[in-house]
This record gives structure tokens, sequence and C-alpha cells, in this order.
């Protein structure tokens, strides 16, 4: 075994010591980031198109479970396997688990555009493969950042972890547009254009990769494995089913199943942390939180992630169900060009994440991380004094600001949580950052619904009653679409639909007279009804997103000064050296 381990450490040397190798490892992660998000966010646009292939309609009653889990089942699985991926990184290599991400994302890629079925049936086969596409994204974003660690120095690993990073918050950005362009040609090819990029990234990683990480021998912890991720799904079905209308409430909120399924989960969250406490071979080392700057960074990377997860959700819903149809754009091209409408946040990224990232590999992440968060909370507040119908250029510029904002957060956060984890345990340290992450964009998707849905409640049933009644819709027909849940409005709007038309039906329209029915189908009316309540969604939204940016702020500025798990070890060593003691395995950086 000794013999094993050195001939390990010697090959890992000697790759580590090739000048070219890193940048072969960043590009070839980034790439497998990318692919993973795009496809995130690609789907999200192409929703529309999606149901269309398979004969759905999302927004009938009772089939609005299949749209939420066609759009979530993604992301909930990934926030919850990428922590056990890391930790099987961490015992069987990270480049072996992270190539079988790739190859396995491929083949569900595949999988996803070949279905001939319709209904019913068609959204199940859906829902399945994307679960299974994400448990081969989790296990790329689990080992990714890992192995960006193990294969660059800790005076580089805020550039190469920023690069990474943003350019995979940037791919859900780049999905919208992608989706926009594919889906109208085909919904087919929104999953079909993965499988090229899978194929050669499967190769190359396979060629190319090589474990250069302190490898852990260790039994896999069934019952830690068992209690995590039967709690996390549980909390995350909960808050999927909790932006659902329930019975005659508007939301899910009120659902026992709700209360049981994020209460159960809390319960076997805790469990998990009693176990992982007492067995001998834990998945996850919770000692790695006495380490100050891997908890105040995965504090604020939660902060964060809580209040910007949700914002791609309400800007598109802004853009497509209100601001572009009255500039003059049809419904059925709003999705495309909200996505385009969005490119100054994806600018933003772009400039600030490697940029930051570099600057922290020499000043630290505090620094960085913590005015980031104060200036995307200053957009999230310049967003909410906008009006509904704003002018492009003051958004255009708020938008900017806050992609320069989050970019000058998130890569040095990350690098400043990679640098702060011990090396035999990246891999399960990588994934933790990645589940608070993930788990969060999921839970602030469910906040923003709610707080807009509790803003859209109050005003827009009166407001559409009155809008529907003087355009000679009959008064019982108005009674029945102004109670309808406000959520069927917000996804209407999302999904690029006419939502008066859809709302109404054919049949109705056609039984009005012809100039009232142009004007509920036109491009004015709905806008114009839904302004003022949606205004009052979007200053909810808006200010909890600055509150949580603000604390995730004071969570960064926590984090203490410039720190890497290598200078302490090596300090450490020295100390134990000096004084005869054995050396400390984990430590607090001052």
């Amino acid at each position: 075994m000794p013999r094993m381990f050195s001939s390990m450490r010697a090959t890992s040397l000697a790759y580590r010591e090739r000048p070219g190798y890193k940048w072969v490892v960043l590009s070839n992660t980034t790439l497998g980031v990318l692919m993973a998000t795009i496809d995130a966010s690609i789907a999200l646009i192409s929703l529309p198109e999606i149901f269309n292939g398979i004969k759905l309609n999302p927004l009938a009653p009772g089939n609005t479970p299949y749209f939420l889990w066609v759009l979530m089942g993604y992301m909930v699985v990934t926030a919850v396997m990428v922590v056990n991926f890391g930790r099987l990184g961490d015992i069987y290599g990270r480049a072996r688990m992270y190539n079988l991400g790739f190859a396995i994302f491929t083949l569900f890629s595949v999988a996803l555009s070949v279905t001939f079925m319709h209904g019913v049936d068609g959204a199940l086969w859906l829902i399945v493969m994307r679960i299974f596409q994400g448990v081969g994204g989790a296990l790329v974003f689990a080992n990714s950042g890992a192995i960006l660690t193990d294969a660059f120095p800790a005076n580089q690993r805020g550039l190469a972890l920023g690069i990474n990073n943003i350019v995979g918050i940037t791919g859900t950005f780049l999905g919208l547009i992608l989706g926009g362009i594919l889906a109208p040609i085909s919904w087919r090819l929104i999953f079909l254009v993965s499988v090229p990029v899978g194929l050669i990234g499967t190769l190359w990683a396979y060629l190319a990769l090589h474990d250069l990480g302190e490898r852990v021998s260790a039994h896999i912890d069934w019952f830690g494995n068992v209690a995590f991720g039967a709690g996390l799904v549980s909390v995350l079905v909960g808050i999927t089913y909790g932006i659902q209308p329930y019975g005659g409430s508007t939301m899910g909120w009120t659902n026992p199943a709700v209360d049981l399924a994020i209460v159960g989960g809390l319960v076997l969250l805790g469990l998990f942390v009693v176990i992982e406490l007492k067995v001998a071979e834990p998945m996850v080392n919770v000692h790695l939180f006495k380490i100050r700057a891997f908890t105040a960074g995965n504090t604020a990377s939660l902060l964060s992630a809580l209040g910007r997860g949700g914002l791609m959700f309400i800007l598109v819903i802004w853009l497509q169900g209100i601001w572009l149809p009255r500039h003059g754009f049809s419904y059925s091209a709003t999705p495309l060009w909200a996505g385009i409408y969005l490119v100054p946040l994806t600018i933003g990224f772009l400039v600030a994440g490697p940029i930051s990232g570099m600057l922290s590999d020499r000043f630290g992440a505090r620094p960085f991380a913590t005015a980031g968060m104060l200036v995307a909370a200053l957009s999230f507040i310049g967003l909410e004094r906008l009006p509904v119908n704003f002018s492009y250029p003051v958004f255009g510029l708020l938008l900017l600001a806050n992609g320069l904002a989050m970019g000058m957060f998130a890569s040095p956060n990350r690098a400043g949580i990679m640098n702060s984890i011990p090396p035999g345990e990246r891999g399960v340290g990588s994934g933790m950052a990645s589940t608070f992450m993930n788990s969060a964009m999921v839970l602030s998707i469910g906040v923003f619904f709610t707080l807009m849905i509790f803003g859209l409640r109050s005003h827009l049933r009166s407001a559409l009653y009155s809008g529907l009644t003087s355009q000679h819709v009959p008064a019982v027909v108005a009674r029945a679409v102004s109670n309808l849940p406000p959520i069927s409005t917000l996804f209407a709007s999302f999904l690029g639909y006419n939502p008066m038309a859809k709302i109404l039906g054919p049949h109705l329209l056609a039984a009005l007279p012809p100039a009232s029915a142009r004007v509920l189908t036109g491009r004015q009316f709905f806008p114009n009804l839904i302004s003022p309540a949606f205004g009052h969604g979007l200053t909810e939204a808006f200010t909890f997103a600055a509150l949580a940016c603000v604390a995730a702020a004071g969570a960064s500025w926590l984090r203490g000064g410039r720190y890497t798990a290598e200078s302490l070890e090596a300090e450490e060593a020295i100390h134990a050296a000096q004084h005869g003691r054995p050396q400390v395995a984990l430590g607090e950086e001052g």
C-alpha cells in the first residue's frame, strides 16, 4: 500500500510539473461545466416548444407538476448528488468520476431527444431522462473544482476557478439564447446540441486528465448517504410543490404534505449531521466547518444564490410578459429576445470573474467577494425602483452592474473555499460547496415565486375582472378567470404564450365582438392590465434579493485574511517538529 501511494504521488508530481497540463485541465473542466449549465437553462426558454412537441398543455388543470418537474428536476438532482459524487471522487479518483459524468450526461442528452411519446407519457419520459442527465451534471460539478484545485498552484487558483465558475454561470444565460434559436426549429435540437460537445469532452477527458489529488482509502458511508439524499430531496420537493396551488389557496404552503416533506427533510438532515459525527468513515467531514474560510465562504455562497437564484425567472417573466409585448414584440418571439436583452448580465459576469479571481490570488478573497455582494445589493435596489415599463438603457446598466458584482463575488469566493480545503478532502469539499449553491438556487426560485404571487394576489384579481368585463367577456367567465391562481398567469407569460388567448380559449374569443377579441389578444391589454400588480411583486422579490446580498457580504467579510490549507499544513508541520507534537489535521484561519 505505501508503495502504491508513493507511485501515485510520483505520477501526480510528474503531470503537475508539465507546463501545459493545468491549462488542459482548465479547458476541459470549463467545457464540461459550460455544457452542464447551458443545458440547465436551455430547457427553461424552450418549454413552449417542448410541450407543443409532446402535445401536452402545461397550464391545463393537473398538468402543472409535469411543467415544474421538467423545469426543476435537473436542478434538484444536481443539488442532491454533488456531495455524494465529490466523496466518490476522493475515494476512486476525481478525474474518473468527472469523466463518467461527461459520458452519462451525453448518453441521456441523446435519450431526451429521441422520445416519440406524447401527452403524459412523453412528459414522464422527459422528466426521468432529465433526472438521469442531472446525475451526469452532478458528477461534473462535484469534481471539476477539485480537479482544478489539484492541478493549479495556490497562487493561480483564483484565476482558474474564476474562469471555470464564471463560464458556468454565464452558461445559464447563453442557454436562454441558444434555446430561443434552436427550439423553434425543433425542440429536439436543444438536447442534441450537447451530444457532439459531450462526445468530444468525454474522449478528451479520458485521454488527457489524470488524478493528481490525494485519494482517500475509505468505505462508503451508506447511512449518511441515505439520510442526506432523502433529507435534501424531501426539502427541495416540498419547496417545488409549495409554489403550486392547493385546494382554494393560491400556493401550496398550507398543504400538509408540503409541510411534512420540508419538516421531515430537515429532521433527516439533522440526523445526517449526527451520523457523520459518529461513524468512523463519514461521507462528509463535518470538521471542515471548523475552518473559518470554508464556513464563511459557503455561507456567503448560499446567501448569494438565494439572492440571485430566482432572478433569471423574474427577469424573463418581466421581459416576456410585459416589457417586450409593450414594445412591439409578438409573444411567440419573446423567449429569444428575452435572452438577448439579458446579455449585459452575461457580459458583467465574463468581465469581472477572471479579473477578480486573478486579483484574489494576490490580495485574498475577502475584499472582492464582500464588495461584490454590496454592489449586487445596490443593483437590486436600483431594479426595484425602476417602473415596470422601464427605459432599457437604465435597465441594461443595472443588469451590467449586477453581472459585474456577481462576477466580482463568485470567483474569489469559490477560490477562497477551495484553497481552505485540505488536499484529501477536495472532492467532497467541492461537492459541499456546489450543494450549498445549487440547493439555495432551488430555494430561491420558491422564494421568488412565492413573493411574486403574494404581490400579485391582492391586486391582480380585481384588475382582471374589470378589464375582461370592459371587453364584453361575460361576468361569470371574467370572475372564473380572475379567480385562477396567479401562478397560471405567471407561467403563461414565462412560456411565451399569448396569456389571454391561452386562458380564454378560441371558442370564447370567437363568441366576442371582433374588436374586443383583438384588444384582449393584442400586445397591450395583458401587459397594461398586469403591470401594477406585477410591480408590487417585483418590489417584494428585489427587496428580498438585496437583503440576501447584504447578509452574504457580512458572511464574506467574516472569512478573515488570505488563507490556504497548504500554508497552514506547512506551518503546523514546522510547529509540530519544533515542539515534538503530532501535526494537527485541520485548522482555522486567524
